[in-house]
């Protein structure tokens, strides 16, 4: 049911080396980590997987208890009466009723429409509870990191340095044009791609940059790299939430450069939204 790739032991120098991260977001200093080998899925978990947990389970996530979930405004598929209002501070987010990971845009939209895109509207405990189920367990900080990178020491992205190729190519699904309001779509897509819409990274893993934001195990302490451990790194024992990686078709320089492999965010463990999804992991 999942296809991994065995990542092997080693040691990488974790975090931003560019100096191009958000001070609040605690990306340095870069620091040697020193990690077991662990598998890990090539892709994010798709909606057709979800929906088999779904089926064999009756596993209701967070935002079907809750009844809502955010949405970004150009993707929602939802009549007028179901759109509660728009978040405080990022009005490109809109409250919908009836959103979750069977309808990710809203009620109009359904998972079967698109079975191969990562499920998206999955808190960390859905991600947790999709885990039992499948006998895996979320990667760490550290392992996704490492895994991200794809082997390649110190770059700013999974293939490199250069966000486009050469050739014009996009490597990656992430916004272009004007945030929030206008997205040119060269990369293909203004949502969510489905898995494997672009190039894998030297471990065979892809988009680790961009498509959805990723769950990982640990809490998120800004100043944890400045004493966490050398090996194996579990995460702080508290934090301000739960750890994101990977940045998500919305990020874009103008405002939310983490599409770098060293970029890190984090939410609440019980939130959901359009943008975030989870792969798994397995020592």
């Amino acid at each position: 049911m999942h296809e991994d790739v065995l990542i092997p032991a080693g040691t990488f120098q974790m975090g931003d080396s560019f100096g191009e991260g958000y001070p609040a977001d605690g990306e340095v200093p870069v620091h040697a980590v020193e990690l077991n080998a662990f598998k890990i899925d090539t892709t994010a978990v798709k909606n057709e997987q979800f929906a088999a947990f779904v089926d064999a389970t009756g596993y209701r996530t967070e935002a079907e208890k809750y009844g809502t979930s955010a949405v970004f405004h150009l993707v929602v598929q939802a009549d007028r009466k179901n759109i509660l209002g728009a978040a405080s501070g990022s009005p490109w987010w809109l409250t919908i009723k009836g959103a979750d990971w069977a309808h990710p845009a809203g009620p109009g939209q359904h998972w079967s429409e698109i079975p191969d895109h990562p499920v998206v509207q999955v808190s960390h405990d859905d991600a947790l509870a999709y885990c039992r189920w499948a006998g895996r367990r979320l990667p760490t900080e550290a392992e996704w990191e490492y895994a991200a990178r794809g082997g390649l020491d110190q770059q700013r992205y999974p293939w490199g340095n250069e966000l486009i190729a050469p050739d014009g190519t996009h490597n990656c699904n992430i916004w272009q044009g004007t945030f929030p309001e206008v997205n040119t779509q060269k990369d293909g897509h203004l949502a969510t791609a489905p898995v494997r819409s672009f190039p894998p990274n030297g471990y065979g893993l892809f988009e680790v940059s961009g498509n959805v934001w990723e769950w990982c195990a640990d809490w998120f302490l800004p100043k944890y790299y400045r004493n966490s451990p050398t090996e194996n790194p579990q995460g702080p024992t508290i934090g301000r939430g739960r750890v994101m990686r990977g940045g998500s078709y919305l990020c874009h320089d103008s405002y939310c450069n983490r599409y770098r492999v060293a970029a890190r965010s984090s939410n609440t463990p019980d939130s959901s939204s359009s943008n975030c999804g989870f792969r798994t992991a397995a020592d």
